[in-house]
């Protein structure tokens, strides 16, 4: 049975796309800063974007849209200051924003369409996915299908780890409530996300 046949290749999959997809960069430090500054259910707007953008990237890949995409001049370099203009408005948000324990300090959190934005220009999510993607054959026979379980279980992935982001982020505003050290946490994101993207830049 094919189903027998797929699963050593998908495990293998599985294995390859979790530490590329769930390592820090823009998106996941972004999601975790989220987190920390503005709290789980406040993050979840954001969340949804990051999630949203990263599976357009991973459906583009799948159809061969984004080969024919960058051969279009000026496209990539586009969507290249779009990601850095948006990481560096969100890094001086975070850096700037009241922390958990000030009294209200409601400013509002990062949104949808931003963690959209973000994740459709974030040149480090193409060549780890389309690696990816394109180094593992679940269903030779079947290249439709091969095409269509594989951008199934990314985008699980990319739901996946990006949650375990979120929390974490949020997790780690409850040990760090004090005025100092919130403080110290909201730029140490910002620094982090803004180092992310020099980078994302050099690879």
């Amino acid at each position: 049975m094919w189903q027998n046949k797929m699963v050593e290749p998908l495990i293998l999959l599985l294995l390859a796309a979790l530490p590329l997809m769930g390592s820090p960069g823009p998106a996941t430090l972004s999601i975790a800063a989220t987190g920390s500054v503005f709290g789980v259910v406040r993050g979840i707007p954001y969340l949804m974007g990051i999630v949203m953008g990263t599976s357009v990237v991973v459906v583009l890949i799948a159809t061969g849209v984004t080969g024919l995409l960058f051969t279009i001049p000026g496209v990539l370099p586009i969507l290249t200051l779009a990601g850095l203009a948006y990481i560096l408005f969100l890094a001086y948000k975070i850096a700037t924003a009241p922390i958990l324990s000030e009294e209200g300090g409601r400013r509002d959190a990062p949104s949808l369409p931003g963690g959209c934005l973000l994740a459709i220009a974030n040149r480090k999510a193409f060549a780890p996915i389309g690696a990816v993607f394109a180094s593992f054959t679940l269903l030779p026979a079947e290249p439709v299908l091969d095409a269509t379980v594989k951008t199934a279980v990314l985008v699980a992935v990319v739901v996946l780890v990006n949650i375990v982001w979120l929390f974490l982020g949020a997790g780690l505003s409850r040990l760090l409530r004090n005025p100092k050290s919130g403080r110290a946490i909201n730029i140490l994101f910002a620094v982090l996300l803004v180092l992310s993207v020099g980078l994302a830049a050099l690879i």
